[in-house]
């Protein structure tokens, strides 16, 4: 009896030690996996020549996923349809690859994996993996490499399509609309591209944002960037070749009208409206009148008339300057008249360098300025002008402002009158400026400048331009007024001398305007000043 209590005794307590140890530390499973997938081997064997199968397997040490394999997956020269490589999801030691479609003769074909193959648990990427092989007796081993910039962009975009469309008897430009080029690679997330296993030859040299991945231009919704003389083949290996991308300008096209109320109709529109007119065919009331405005955010015109009439439907005629003609019709019929809504561009606080300004969502036809007034928080009576600009279809008010105030604009019944005959109710803004001192000033000057006139722009960090200055000659400009924060500068060569920045034309052979950047973003602080000096190279 006491022999048995003894042993329970002694077995608690090692129970008791045993677990205390345990808690002492915990199992961590060890070193996170670091490593990347090694390539084992291949069937056929990487760099096959004469090669004549339908399909390839990659073996690697490891189980592999591919990730992303549609941006990252790049087979040179294109395939139609594209061959099936899997394993998509599951994983697997291998990487098979399926051919549907025929392999042209005497061809050197490579398959760049960018960082697509990487291992099932921790993600580790096998970088840039390639696998090449040839239909013919022999590999093609010339190259060229080089950059893609964006023309307007501080960075291009990530995933751009390098492609090299060989210069023969059937070569025109227009073949980067329907046809896929001899050779392609892709930048991944970088902006240096290699293309490798080329032959020797002549060919052009494009780059495309390619939003469908089908490896043809599509101008409404793709970037294309050129280089401007014909590669050569090898005399050209050693280049390091710079293509800058670009957003065309679509070919002006007006879409089809849409009445969206009583007395309006909008007209979308591909390309530049600047030079485009509106002119209505049917039968209209002798007092027929019509204004158009451009929508601020919208590929829009808003075309208002008045008096309304009865009709079935409207046709119109729609022009512009560059041979563009054509009759559209739009359907007809009553409905609710638009109210007038007013809003301005002051959120709450008006900057020094910005003037008060009203925008209308109908076409403001006048303004009476002495039913308007501005109130500044000590109740003074603030002098002011007031200029409405039919075009823009705005008010813009000037007046001298003081720091650290607050004022109210008073809008009373009947301050603005509009094309159909609306008129305001009593209407209150209320706004307010800070402190000079909260604000922060760049003196900026370009030296070296090849040409003139330069486009010089302030840029925040969404990308928006904030301020701008044109200058004709070397001189040190000041940007005053900016709210704290990180800033971008970029000077355009106005090349055309039109006071804007101009795309290019890839059919016409036409660059995009250039751009430089201050290489470093500049930082504005509050009540200080900076100044910074660009060399252009």
């Amino acid at each position: 009896m006491y022999k048995r209590s003894y042993t329970l005794i002694l077995t608690i307590i090692l129970c008791i030690l045993i677990i205390g140890c345990a808690k002492k530390g915990t199992i961590t499973g060890g070193e996170k996996d670091e490593i990347p997938p090694k390539f084992v081997k291949a069937f056929p064997p990487n760099f096959s020549t004469n090669f004549s199968k339908n399909e390839i397997r990659i073996y690697f040490d490891e189980y592999i996923k591919l990730k992303d394999p549609q941006k990252q997956i790049i087979v040179s020269p294109p395939m139609d349809p594209k061959p099936t490589i899997t394993p998509l999801g599951a994983a697997s030691k291998y990487v098979k690859i399926k051919f549907l479609d025929t392999l042209l003769e005497n061809t050197t074909y490579s398959i760049n994996f960018g960082e697509s193959i990487v291992d099932n648990n921790e993600g580790n990427p096998n970088p840039f993996f390639s696998y090449v092989f040839s239909t013919g007796d022999a590999l093609d081993s010339l190259y060229i490499k080089g950059i893609v910039n964006d023309a307007i962009e501080k960075k291009a975009d990530p995933f751009i399509t390098v492609a090299l469309y060989e210069i023969n008897e059937k070569y025109t430009d227009s073949l980067v609309f329907k046809e896929v080029p001899r050779y392609i690679t892709n930048t991944l997330d970088s902006i240096n591209f290699n293309l490798n296993n080329l032959r020797e030859g002549t060919y052009k040299l494009i780059a495309l944002k390619d939003a469908a991945t089908n490896y043809t231009y599509e101008a409404k919704q793709d970037k294309i960037g050129f280089y401007e003389e014909i590669v050569t083949l090898p005399a050209d290996t050693a280049k390091i070749f710079n293509i800058t991308l670009f957003k065309e300008v679509l070919d002006f096209r007006a879409l089809k009208p849409k009445q969206v109320s009583k007395n309006e109709f909008i007209f979308g529109y591909e390309g530049d409206a600047d030079e485009m007119k509106i002119n209505i065919l049917s039968v209209t009331p002798e007092t027929y009148e019509a204004k158009i405005f451009k929508d601020k955010e919208k590929d829009t015109l808003h075309y208002w008339f008045r008096p309304f009439f009865e009709a079935d439907s409207l046709i119109f005629e729609v022009a512009n300057t560059k041979n563009f003609k054509d009759t559209l019709i739009g359907r007809f019929k009553d409905q609710y008249k638009d109210s007038l809504l007013l809003s301005t561009n002051a959120k709450g606080s008006l900057a020094f360098n910005q003037d008060f300004t009203i925008y209308a969502n109908t076409p403001m036809e006048t303004i009476n300025e002495n039913y308007i007034s501005i109130i500044d928080q000590d109740t003074t009576d603030v002098p002011f002008k007031a200029i409405l600009d039919t075009v823009k279809n705005e008010i813009v008010f000037t007046f001298d402002k003081t720091e650290s105030n607050n004022y109210t604009m008073q809008l009373l019944p009947e301050s603005v009158q509009d094309f159909i005959g609306n008129v305001n109710d009593t209407i209150d803004f209320r706004f307010n400026t800070k402190k000079l001192a909260d604000y922060g000033t760049i003196f900026f000057t370009v030296q070296n400048a090849k040409e003139y006139p330069l486009i010089i722009q302030v840029i925040d960090n969404q990308g928006k331009m904030i301020s701008e200055k044109i200058i004709s000659s070397e001189q040190t400009i000041i940007f005053d007024n900016l709210t704290p924060g990180k800033y971008d500068v970029r000077v355009i060569t106005d090349s055309n001398q039109n006071g804007k920045w101009d795309t290019g034309n890839f059919l016409q052979g036409i660059q995009a305007e250039k751009v430089n950047y201050y290489p470093e973003e500049i930082e504005v602080r509050a009540n200080w000043e900076l100044k910074q000096t660009f060399i252009l190279e």
